[in-house]
């Protein structure tokens, strides 16, 4: 059940009692997203901690010439959410798109606020969350400015070696900012290593 892939991640951080797991089923919502189905699109408002119970989506960006970048990708026990437009109630700059045939679970801000405030083991289990993305996403800035692509594809692989044979080398490419071509180059020479 997808709710149990819930549990069992909160049992990384902060395990919780059977009232604890009560209250968080209360306050969630089940999908079953199709693939390509979008979550969240630029200028919507993002109204949803989204938890991946099963499939693979991915956050990313389209610039002036129509060309996508990508952000993160979450799959079976990760978290994807806009976080700014989320705590402001600002438009996303960013879309939310199922690689594959998901099921997420997706809880609103006013659920989350009432779980921060009526338990303080839900606020550590989401600033856990939050803090671990934060890192990822320091790592990865570090990486585009003093990293060669080569260094970069490694790191990929190393973050994400559940995705990395699932994911289209297009889609690994732009989350990495280099063209497809090129990544063929990089596997190229690592494999003659």
């Amino acid at each position: 059940m997808p709710i149990n892939k819930l549990f069992a991640s909160f049992d990384n951080y902060l395990p919780l009692d059977a009232e604890e797991r009560e209250e968080l089923r209360e306050r969630v919502t089940e999908r079953k997203i199709k693939r390509r189905q979008f979550i969240l699109q630029e200028s919507d408002v993002c109204k949803h901690y989204t938890f991946v119970a099963e499939g693979c989506f991915k956050k990313f960006q389209v610039d002036d010439k129509g060309v996508e970048h990508n952000l993160q990708f979450a799959a079976e026990g990760d978290w994807i959410m806009e976080i700014d437009s989320f705590y402001a109630d600002k438009p996303s700059r960013v879309y939310i798109e199922a690689i594959e045939p998901s099921v997420i679970l997706q809880i609103k801000k006013p659920d989350l606020f009432y779980l921060f405030t009526n338990n303080p083991k839900f606020d550590r289990n989401f600033r856990v969350i939050m803090e671990t993305r934060f890192v990822e996403l320091e790592n990865r800035i570090l990486q585009a400015i003093s990293s060669t692509a080569e260094e970069r594809y490694l790191s990929f692989i190393n973050q994400y070696p559940h995705l990395f044979q699932r994911l289209p080398s297009t889609q690994i490419a732009s989350y990495l900012g280099i063209t497809p071509e090129f990544l063929s180059k990089v596997r190229n020479n690592i494999a003659k290593k």
